[in-house]
């Protein structure tokens, strides 16, 4: 398989999934998107693992450490050393750390996550969800960052802060589906604050305690998304519109959630075509900041 063949199996897997953001769009620079794609499927393919519920967790944290062990392996080999489909992710990540000089550590702190969410399913404190985000999400922000050939820690800090708060969106938009996984991203102590009980959701009716707590979630999410629009504002050209894009989806479904008092029982807020226009509206009259602002 060639390097090029590799790279055209991660871009179909990126296309073929579902996200609330487009992966690898037309609106990043065409030099960047099979870079993007190769994290993408890396990334996609080990969360599957974490998230395949029928196998045992043990054989879910086997796949986990094969897979980082292929990840160590990938960024020592030639990539044409690889000849299976089965290696296409790997033929093609191995050739994307290499050029683009990606720090192998990123991607360990995306397993480090993955295998998280097979042994934890509770968080005791606000801290301890930022922390998994840090890993889970913040990651991605600082590979695209480097694919675009960007090394700034300024940077870094306000990506982290849009990745944190994206992933945090879809934790509040998820709260019904990783609730039928066992898994809930609410800090237990705001839970106790306001008297919010796990028993509750089994209900399938947001109690006022539950939405009291959401909300303060929500407040906490969209402090973050104003921490990480200057990310928006430091990158050039069509990244730049992709990285907006990327931003007012979050913030669109976050907004929606308020709006219907975080009800995810009755309607789960998702990105659809229709939502197109305006996130393009939003993207060129963006409103640049500044510092201070």
């Amino acid at each position: 398989m060639t390097v090029g063949e590799a790279y055209a199996v991660c871009q179909r897997l990126a296309r073929a999934r579902y996200e609330n953001f487009p992966v690898a769009s037309y609106l990043l620079p065409r030099p960047m998107r099979p870079h993007i794609a190769a994290i993408y499927a890396f990334a996609r393919t080990a969360d599957d693992f974490a998230d395949e519920g029928v196998l045992a967790a043990d054989e879910r944290l086997a796949r986990l450490d094969d897979w980082l062990l292929r990840l160590r392996s990938c960024a020592t080999e030639e990539a044409n050393d690889r000849v299976s489909e089965s290696d296409a992710i790997f033929v093609a990540l191995a050739n994307t750390i290499r050029e683009r000089a990606l720090p192998i550590g990123l991607f360990e702190d995306l397993l480090s996550a993955f295998r998280q969410d097979v042994t934890t399913t509770r968080y005791e404190s606000w801290p301890d969800v930022l922390d998994y985000c840090r890993r889970s999400a913040n990651p991605v922000g600082r590979l695209v960052l480097r694919v675009a050939g960007h090394n700034n820690e300024e940077l870094d800090r306000a990506s982290d802060a849009a990745c944190t708060a994206l992933q945090l969106t879809n934790f509040w938009q998820d709260v019904e589906r990783d609730w039928r996984k066992g898994r809930l991203y609410v800090p237990l102590s705001d839970m106790r604050s306001f008297g919010a009980h796990p028993e509750d959701l089994e209900t399938r009716l947001l109690t006022v305690s539950w939405r009291k707590v959401l909300s303060l979630m929500a407040d906490r999410t969209q402090a973050l998304y104003d921490d990480g629009r200057r990310v928006c504002d430091g990158v050039a050209g069509r990244l730049r519109f992709e990285l907006r894009m990327t931003w007012l989806g979050g913030r669109r479904i976050l907004d929606a959630l308020e709006r219907d008092s975080f009800d995810v029982f009755t309607k789960r807020p998702t990105l659809g075509a229709g939502d197109i226009p305006a996130l393009a509206w939003g993207a060129l009259t963006w409103r640049t900041s500044h510092p201070g602002s």
